[in-house]
Parts: structure tokens; sequence; C-alpha cells
């Protein structure tokens, strides 16, 4: 008897940790303006106030930010490196379409779908926090990449961030950042 009430007991633990709400599983975009959003959708040419930071990795130690022209580097064991990168317009258009083809603006969901009742999670993981500037709005989106299986807007905006982290890395300015030393286990 005892141990049936351990495992009843043990069960109700375990599913009480990972119980999600449908809201809990849905991240809203959040705004500057505490008025209703007039940014449903992308204009179609890029905005000239159109601007973004994306703070990524493990502690968002990383940053690339197009409203200071910085880019911050993690190295991990020796803190971190700035260099101003300033990016063309030409490259600023290309990130823009991207943010089009992931709807930027959308709500997004970014935790998975409990399977049998949990939620498979890993450590250390990676942060994403993005801040985007378009038509005076700010637009932000926050996530965790510590569930193992990312859903399918964390995917996008994962491959948003790298897609405009590969851009960075080929600039002589971050090229001449120091390397990184140690590791995150």
């Amino acid at each position: 008897m005892k141990k049936i009430l351990l495992f009843i007991l043990a069960t109700f633990i375990l599913s009480a940790c990972n119980k999600l709400t449908k809201n809990s599983n849905e991240a809203s975009v959040s705004r500057s303006k505490e008025t209703a959003s007039t940014v449903q959708t992308l204009p179609e040419d890029m905005p000239n106030d159109f601007g973004f930071s994306v703070q990524f990795g493990v502690g968002k130690n990383n940053e690339i930010n197009t409203f200071q022209n910085t880019v911050t580097k993690d190295l991990i064991t020796d803190g971190t490196a700035k260099a101003t990168v300033n990016l063309t317009d030409k490259e600023m258009d290309k990130i823009y379409k991207k943010m089009k083809e992931v709807n930027i603006v959308e709500k997004k969901t970014f935790i998975p779908e409990p399977i049998n009742g949990t939620i498979c999670t890993q450590e250390p993981h990676e942060e994403d926090e993005w801040k985007i500037t378009i038509n005076g709005e700010i637009i932000t989106h926050s996530f965790s990449e510590t569930y193992c299986d990312p859903t399918n807007d964390a995917k996008q905006l994962i491959e948003l961030r790298n897609y405009v982290f590969s851009i960075i890395r080929s600039k002589e300015e971050y090229i001449g950042l120091p390397e990184s030393k140690g590791g995150y286990e």
C-alpha cells in the first residue's frame, strides 16, 4: 500500500512540475506602445527606422546591436569583447526580408507540447532575446533553447539569428576579436 501511495505522490509531483497551461505555451509579442499595434505585417520595403538587437548564447553573453552598431562576443572564461560593426543597407535589407519570411511581428510559441506529460530539457542551454524597431514600434521575442525539441517558431528565430551571425562573422572587426577560451558544461 505504501508503494502505491508513493507512486501516486511521485506521479503527481512530476506531472505538476511539467504541467503547462495553454497560456504558458504561447509567448506574446511585446510592444512599446500601450495602444493596439499598428504593425500587423511588415511593410513591403524596409522602414527607415528598422533596427534590431539580439542577445544570444549561454547567459545571452553574445549580442548583435544595430542601434549602437556593436557586436559583443562571449569569450567564456575571459569575459566578453566588443567591437563596432556596421551592417550595410544591402545586408540590413536582406535581414529585413528574412524577418518578413518568419513574420517577426506575429505571436510565437516557444514552449513545446509535453510528450507523455513531460518536456525534455537540457543544460547548459542558450537563450535568445530579440528587440526589433519597425515604424516606431518595438517588438520583442525571448526564448530559451532549454528544450530538447524546439518549436517551429523557435527554430525559425534560431535560423534567423544564425543568418545574421553569419554576416557578422565575416566582418573584419569581428574576426579581429579574441578567440573564446573554455566552454560551458
